[in-house]
């Protein structure tokens, strides 16, 4: 890790000087060190070492605010444990701030009287960025989105090639040569989002997707220019590069006069883009900004789409990703298109708003020297996925699909990963 200057120092300061609202003081300052975050965080659970309390995260950054902005912190800081933002400091504030918390916010529900650790973490991120002490494995992500438009660097021609032959597959499939996949029309009622490992890795995804919209009769169209949902930028902390980000989606969102956005299935890209965006870039959106999840949902309820459930027989259980449940109150839709979309349906314990998050978030897929802690962290969720007995696990977010097929190697839970999008195109009755 790079030595602190008096120049970074200088820098780190003026950001957490910033968060001197009533938000961040109240957090601070309220914690009363009962432990009962311990419990509900992966860290502290798996890895079973006190180090890695929530409540600890809250005293480093408490301890760094009351030496610096506080009279007493300044003049007598042993009295309020007070702490020199040292390169000591530093490195505990990357390891725990970066290394050892997915931002998945449970342990804010569980606080006792309801500290916002998840708020506080990010806030040091947000220094530590400033500072330049961002995981390099992780910048190198934000680097790519904000160089090639996003965070694979796949190129334009690579995929228009990948969507074409998806073009072609969908004809095939529904047996209809005028089926489409539009790219760049303007005017049409929904601009549809991807996360870039989808055309890498998952072109399946998109496939569900496009016969989904093709069932439902829908106005769509995709961007070659600016299509990523995520923004990794938000992991980071830096609040400036996230904010060029989702300008350049609000821009193609304005510039093909599309009447609404539509995320894909991505947690983090939701948050990102739904609340943080206008927050980052000071405006209130005047088009709706949905989930897939949510669109789903509306084509089942109003019979848009005909679905059949006996066409999926296999035990199926959900994963809930943190950001759209636990964060944007995402919780019932998908559980209502499960039971419109397979027969056998079990649910994980706990699961809903008390979901335990799978350990990919926060950017730890992006941080690979962080890999032995986050494969640790899994096996939480290993464990919940092997009680339900299920065959097939669901979830809305391909941060998540990730993690849960490594987990799903390295544990050996022998199941089948699969996207909400992919289980409602299975279920489709198509006229």
């Amino acid at each position: 890790m790079n030595r602190l200057t008096s120049h970074t120092l200088e820098k780190g300061l003026e950001i957490l000087g910033k968060f001197d609202d009533g938000r961040f003081l109240t957090s601070i300052n309220s914690c009363v060190r009962c432990g009962l975050c311990g419990e509900s965080c992966m860290y502290y659970t798996a890895l079973n070492n006190s180090y890695y309390l929530p409540a600890k995260k809250v005293e480093l950054i408490s301890s760094i605010f009351k030496r610096y902005f506080t009279f007493i912190g300044r003049r007598f800081p042993q009295l309020v444990n007070a702490r020199e933002l040292d390169d000591k400091t530093t490195a505990e504030l990357v390891d725990l701030f970066y290394g050892a918390c997915t931002l998945c916010g449970r342990c804010n529900i569980h606080c006792s009287i309801g500290v916002d650790i998840a708020y506080l973490v990010n806030t040091g991120r947000t220094m530590l960025a400033e500072m330049g002490f961002t995981p390099a494995t992780l910048q190198t992500t934000v680097d790519a989105a904000l160089t090639s438009g996003n965070n694979m660097s796949i190129a334009p021609d690579e995929l228009v090639d990948t969507l074409e032959w998806l073009e072609e597959e969908l004809r095939d499939e529904v047996n209809d040569p005028g089926a489409s996949i539009p790219l760049n029309e303007k005017d049409r009622e929904i601009l549809y989002t991807l996360n870039p490992r989808e055309p890498k890795f998952f072109p399946l995804s998109i496939s569900a997707m496009a016969k989904i919209f093709y069932a439902a009769k829908e106005s769509w169209t995709l961007s070659t220019h600016m299509y990523d949902v995520t923004n990794y930028a938000f992991f980071t902390g830096n609040r400036r590069e996230a904010a060029i980000i989702a300008r350049r989606m609000l821009d193609e969102v304005h510039k093909l006069n599309a009447k609404q956005l539509i995320l894909a299935e991505c947690g983090h890209g939701d948050r990102a883009f739904r609340w943080e965006a206008p927050n980052y870039l000071q405006t209130q959106f005047e088009f709706p900004v949905r989930t897939s999840v949510e669109l789903f949902h509306e084509y089942i309820v109003t019979e848009r789409i005909k679905v059949n459930k006996n066409l999926h027989n296999e035990k199926v259980t959900l994963h809930d990703p943190c950001h759209l449940v636990r964060n944007g109150g995402i919780i019932d839709e998908q559980r209502y298109i499960l039971s419109q979309t397979v027969t056998d349906f079990i649910e994980m314990n706990p699961h809903g708003a008390d979901n335990i998050c799978c350990g990919g978030g926060g950017g730890q897929l992006s941080m690979s020297e962080y890999n032995d802690r986050r494969m640790k962290i899994g096996e939480l969720k290993a464990g919940q996925i092997k009680n339900t007995g299920a065959s097939v696990v669901v979830t809305p977010c391909h941060n998540c699909v990730d993690q849960l097929l490594q987990l799903n190697s390295h544990y050996k839970l022998n199941v089948k990963i699969k996207t909400l999008a992919e289980i409602v195109a299975d279920a489709l009755v198509l006229e």
